[in-house]
């Protein structure tokens, strides 16, 4: 046992290093052991066929390492050098661990899910080996440099030496930069995301990003169309529209979308649309979410302006509808600020709730609720916990384990592909049912005029390329994280009075692409809102419209 004396000595003993000595041990510690994800795509990514393109792969060592040793030798110095490294050092150690283990990468992005990632997300990205691995490479690397002791020249000596070493570094790069150029080119403009792999300049440029962005967006909040307004066609009934957010569902799983297994098993049974190919805006919750309920569409969407600017939401309300979301997924992103909402996990639920998360089966109770007291034209948002990973083992009751064997920990590189892939399935399984007993219900109220819309935020990767979870760059994301299933159920009052060609939507749904950016647009048409900012080209349903809109 660990005695008072011991710990005493311990921190009596010091460790005396120069400061040159510091520059190189980090250099050397940050560039290898701090960059294993880095060197995993180096080598995954560059095929050796010629001696020039070893070359090329041997400056890429020096590449990462004089960048690394200049900033040491700018950095290391009293007062400052040990705080910096420290802090350096655990939170790459952190980022090491997520990029080596899930092969994400880290942007700006990245960096705004790290921020609005609640307790209960970031409670379940934790297991022993992350602790084991930041203890490793992070925190015993700290302590023992906070036990060292480091020496430094005069300051004109170590002035000196510190000049000499910078500009012998710049010349080699620039070297070296010469001998491979077009190696460098070509594999930059084909890996432009590449400095998203490289710890510490990933992290600490898109950080910066982040809060440049937050910055810029402090500004007067914007309002859409304080003219909106309904304009119903004639209708003896209240309309009711129900959006289900789905997370991390990928089309790929989905048996609607051909896939080999009966994932949907209820919903084939229902007279549903579904949509074979529509791509989500964004590989994260964070931008998805608010993009799709964004006039701006993806092209041009911006996360930090979409906070101060009206979403639909707000114009369906300032036309005259109820506006009620029900939240199972850890907040909506700022969507829903501005309606009535209420938390999921703050009910306590006592069957479908387990602390910091509850099964979707949760939204039910009150959703039926809602419609028993409709008492004019109402859209209601559920927000599903859906396939939230990496720990897919709760998303789902005991009853639903219907693929096995299954990956039951947070850790799913501890499991097999056929494990990650059988749990993933199985919340798939269990979204069907939600959804359909979403339709169900609402199939119990005949005098209301309603219709329910799921799309996914985005989907996932479960370890293709060796690439898991979400949050991707989008340009370079896998399908598998950009493609989402959307499903559509109209009930016979919504088909009539809203004059759908029911048929031809479900032939447009298989022929056509379609993105979020419909979203919008289709569903301010289909609520019959007249708007300035509806645009026709996106509206989905304009093809199969029997009769004109009244505007």
């Amino acid at each position: 046992m660990i005695n008072a004396n011991f710990i005493k000595k311990l921190l009596k003993a010091r460790i005396s290093i120069t400061s040159n000595c510091l520059i190189i041990i980090s250099n050397i510690y940050f560039g290898t052991i701090l960059n294993l994800s880095f060197w995993r795509y180096i080598l995954n990514q560059v095929d050796i066929t010629n001696i020039n393109i070893y070359i090329f792969v041997i400056s890429l060592v020096f590449f990462i390492f004089l960048p690394l040793y200049l900033f040491f030798n700018l950095t290391v110095w009293p007062y400052i050098a040990k705080p910096l490294i420290i802090t350096l050092l655990l939170i790459s150690s952190c980022t090491n661990y997520f990029m080596y283990r899930f092969g994400v990468l880290i942007d700006a992005d990245m960096i705004r899910n790290a921020f609005e990632t609640n307790t209960g997300e970031a409670l379940s990205l934790v297991n022993p080996n992350v602790v084991i691995w930041i203890m490793i490479t992070g925190i015993i690397p700290s302590v023992l440099l906070l036990l060292t002791d480091i020496s430094y020249l005069p300051i004109k000596k170590e002035l000196k030496e510190r000049s000499r070493a910078i500009i012998v570094s710049i010349i080699v790069l620039l070297c070296l930069i010469g001998i491979s150029y077009k190696h460098y080119m070509s594999f930059g403009r084909n890996n432009r995301h590449l400095r998203k792999a490289m710890n510490t300049v990933n992290y600490t440029y898109s950080t910066f990003r982040y809060f440049q962005k937050k910055a810029l967006a402090g500004r007067e909040f914007l309002k859409l169309d304080e003219n909106a307004e309904l304009t119903e066609i004639e209708d003896p009934y209240p309309t009711v529209l129900v959006i289900v957010v789905g997370e991390t569902a990928r089309s790929k799983n989905f048996s609607l979308d051909g896939y080999n297994r009966k994932t949907n098993p209820l919903l084939e049974k229902q007279d549903i649309l579904y949509f074979h190919d529509v791509h989500a805006c964004g590989t994260s919750t964070a931008i998805s979410v608010p993009c799709m309920f964004s006039h701006m569409g993806r092209d041009n969407f911006n996360v930090n302006d979409a906070k101060y600017t009206e979403n639909l939401l707000d114009l369906l309300k300032t036309s005259g509808y109820d506006i009620l979301w029900l939240e199972n997924d850890g907040g909506c992103k700022g969507v829903c600020d501005r309606v009535k909402t209420i938390d999921m996990v703050e009910t306590k639920h006592p069957k479908y709730c387990y602390g910091s998360y509850c099964h979707d089966e949760v939204l039910l109770e009150p959703f039926e609720e809602a419609l028993k007291n409709i008492k004019g034209n109402t859209v209601i948002v559920l927000h599903t916990m859906g396939s939230h990973g990496p720990t897919y083992y709760n998303r789902y009751p005991e009853n639903f384990k219907i693929f096995s064997p299954t990956c039951d920990t947070a850790n799913i590189q501890k499991c097999t592909k056929e494990e990650i892939v059988n749990t993933y399935d199985n919340t798939i399984v269990y979204t069907d049912y939600v959804i359909s007993s979403i339709i169900d219900i609402m199939k119990k109220f005949p005098d209301i005029e309603s219709g329910m819309i799921y799309i996914s935020d985005h989907g996932e990767s479960l370890g293709e390329n060796n690439i898991y979870l979400h949050g991707f760059p989008y340009k370079i994301a896998p399908a598998e994280q950009r493609e989402v299933p959307m499903v559509i159920w109209m009930s016979e009052n919504m088909k009539k009075y809203d004059y759908i060609d029911y048929q031809c939507m479900k032939s447009q749904g298989r022929i056509n692409t379609y993105e979020h950016d419909h979203l919008f647009h289709s569903i301010l048409a289909l609520m019959e809102v007249k708007t300035k900012m509806y645009d026709s080209k996106y509206d989905m349903f304009k093809p199969c419209r029997l009769r004109p809109l009244p505007f």
